[in-house]
């Protein structure tokens, strides 16, 4: 079923850990011949994140706008613009997926996404990149959150990838097209 009455210029980049899906995302912004603006969606709740947080920050220009927006990622979508010569980059889904099943502000997770979604449906032109864990690529988990997590995310990238033109899954720093625009998809 597809979600979006229209074509959208988004990406959605895919990879495991360490796949290399944020450095691909990087590379791709240091190359646009406009304004980039970075959703980052982490929350430095240890020691370990804040240096990780920290690192990515000073990988990425000063002069890039950065909006830090762990939940209400629609509304960062709209607070970063609209203009077709702005590059978005939302790193990463998962870890907003992660603060909406788990939000206690008593937002559901159905609620955000659909408004994740709708704001892309409305973002025809603007150019987006996603990028997210795949993390159904592997063994099943042997806990409950975990598989909760594990359906969400993959529900999430099959309406995503149903939508935008693009999807490529980065392997061992590789990035392999699975979708492409005026190809069909199959999904």
């Amino acid at each position: 079923m597809n979600f979006f009455p229209r074509p959208v210029a988004a990406e959605l980049i895919l990879g495991g850990a360490r796949s290399g899906k944020s450095s691909h995302a990087l590379s791709s912004a240091l190359a646009w011949h406009g304004d980039v603006c970075w959703i980052a969606t982490a929350q430095a709740c240890d020691s370990e994140m804040r240096e990780r947080i920290e690192r990515h920050r000073h990988e990425r220009p000063a002069h890039w706008r950065t909006i830090e927006e762990p939940l209400w990622l629609a509304r960062a979508l709209r607070d970063a613009g609209h203009a077709p010569e702005t590059l978005i980059v939302v790193d990463c889904l998962t870890l907003w997926l992660s603060h909406c099943l788990f939000d206690a502000t008593g937002t559901s997770h159905d609620e955000q996404e659909n408004a994740l979604l709708a704001h892309l449906a409305g973002a025809t032109g603007q150019r987006i990149l996603l990028v997210s864990n795949e993390v159904g690529s592997g063994i099943v988990p042997d806990n409950a959150v975990a598989r909760q997590f594990r359906d969400a995310a993959g529900r999430l990238h099959q309406r995503i990838a149903a939508c935008v033109p693009d999807v490529t899954l980065i392997q061992a720093g590789l990035p392999l097209p699975i979708k492409r625009a005026g190809q069909p998809c199959w999904i």
